[in-house]
């Protein structure tokens, strides 16, 4: 999975989450997500660390879109209703 640290800093804001709670819901390091966050363009992290923050972040409702000629971005996941 591709994931850039402009898209983590993107989905934090939609979930109005702080570093650290990205940190504490994947299990990395909150030194480690700070670092990546600086960087520009995909992250440079293990696959297993890039796996992590992505899994939190999809947990937490945030559907993560991979570049496909119109840009890498991310959005919250279309809630599923609930029927009556």
């Amino acid at each position: 999975m591709s994931l850039t640290s402009e898209q983590v800093r993107a989905a934090r804001m939609l979930l109005r989450w702080e570093q650290k709670d990205l940190a504490d819901a994947s299990g990395v390091s909150l030194a480690s997500i700070k670092r990546l966050e600086t960087l520009r363009g995909e992250l440079a992290a293990h696959g297993r660390t890039i796996e992590a923050i992505a899994q939190a972040l999809e947990k937490a409702g945030v559907e993560i879109i991979p570049e496909n000629g119109g840009g890498a971005g991310v959005r919250l996941a279309k809630r599923q209703r609930r029927s009556r």
